[in-house]
């Protein structure tokens, strides 16, 4: 990518700021990996998908190797249970050593930390990966976690958007909107489904349908106490209500996960699938449990994407090693390698003007997987509801609809 004479003048400004910023917090930052020497950060993470988890052992041992931290991963399947986790123990008194040092969240589990006083911070603007190569300014999403703001309380770790997926030799022209989808659904009954909320893909099918069904869109970026619930959402209850009576297996029974709706998809029981991350049919495909006619797309006026974060809790044993471990997920290594399509496909968070162009090479080079939408293909990216939507679309939903 050849760069105009201002951007090159721009990038020399940056270089030298960047210089300056550290050379400032150079001592600071040295003795955070001093104490960090020796230490075990005990990482709670979503453990759902092999592929996350093997990018997780991936870091951990070379996280280990160059700054001799040990990272272990304890594998969570809702991360909610992490953040009761320490809630109990503020609760108990235990206000050190406690038995989480590092947590996977957003959202509504970040808000529910951040009102509770459970977080270790702010600490992610003084990362040094963080500081050379994050762009507060290129999303909303990588300072206002679902309307909250993060106030260095938690770094950034990737981005997500969430992406359907299509078998091209069944179904060549799918259904690219939240009305598409139940016209379709009427046409081809028992072919379409979405996870069970509270499983976080099937709370964010909810918030997708919402946000394109009803008028009062503006009201979304409100607390849900704050505004009339119940006319802001009657739309999306008579949308579901008509949905389930033609939905896999008459709405009675919901599938667990989008891995479940992945292999729903291969078995030719539905025609759609989706995924928060927009890599996955690649994925999928190349591990064999998908056939490699199935392609992923967006609705034509946009889906749901937002930044995901690691976050250390206020009563962490190792918060040098956690920021340790934190600065590392923010390195271009790191990135690239979570970024690629068969590994994880996960989206960077560092901006790419920021990179020395031997890394923008190393990301130009990332091969795009087969079923891998472009940044430019995945188009228009909806901002998701304040956090409290989430909590209160499922609480109604599981009222109506849970067996």
């Amino acid at each position: 990518m050849k760069k105009s004479l201002l951007a090159a003048s721009i990038a020399a400004t940056f270089a030298f700021t960047s210089l300056s910023t550290q050379a400032s917090t150079t001592e600071t930052w040295q003795d955070t990996l001093q104490h960090a020497k020796g230490q075990t950060v005990y990482f709670n993470a979503w453990g759902g998908a092999d592929n996350i988890n093997d990018y997780i052992q991936w870091a951990a041992d070379r996280i280990k190797e160059e700054y001799d931290v040990t990272l272990k991963q304890v594998k969570l399947t809702d991360t909610s249970d992490a953040v009761n986790r320490v809630l109990a123990e503020k609760a108990a008194g235990k206000n050190t050593n406690g038995s989480i040092d590092l947590i996977w969240l957003n959202g509504e589990n970040f808000r529910a930390m951040k009102d509770n006083n459970l977080l270790f911070g702010p600490f992610s603007q003084s990362l040094p990966n963080y500081i050379t190569y994050v762009d507060e300014n290129a999303r909303q999403s990588l300072t206002q976690d679902f309307g909250t703001p993060v106030d260095g309380m938690e770094s950034p770790w990737g981005m997500a958007q969430v992406i359907f997926m299509h078998d091209t030799a069944t179904l060549s022209n799918p259904p690219k909107s939240i009305v598409d989808l139940l016209t379709y659904a009427k046409a081809n009954p028992g072919r379409i489904t979405y996870p069970e909320p509270p499983q976080f893909l099937g709370s964010t099918f909810l918030k997708q349908a919402l946000y394109e069904l009803t008028p009062y869109r503006k009201a979304l970026s409100q607390p849900a106490d704050s505004v009339d619930f119940d006319k802001i959402t009657a739309p999306l209850w008579a949308y579901l209500d008509q949905l389930h009576k033609v939905a896999w297996r008459n709405g009675q029974t919901f599938p667990s996960s989008s891995e479940e709706m992945m292999r729903l998809l291969d078995d030719q029981e539905i025609d759609v699938a989706l995924s928060f991350d927009i890599s996955a049919a690649s994925v999928q495909i190349d591990k064999g449990n998908l056939p490699d006619t199935v392609r992923s797309y967006v609705f034509t006026n946009g889906t749901i994407g937002n930044t995901h974060f690691l976050a250390i809790p206020y009563n962490s044993s190792a918060t040098a090693g956690a920021q340790v471990v934190a600065n590392f997920m923010l390195s271009p290594e790191a990135q690239i390698k979570k970024q690629t399509p068969t590994i994880w496909g996960d989206l960077s968070v560092l901006s790419y003007a920021k990179l020395p162009a031997s890394e923008q090479t190393k990301f130009d080079a990332l091969p795009r997987g087969i079923a891998t939408l472009s940044i430019e293909e995945l188009g228009q990216t909806l901002p998701e509801p304040h956090s409290s939507w989430v909590g209160a679309l499922e609480s109604e939903w599981r009222k109506r609809y849970a067996q």
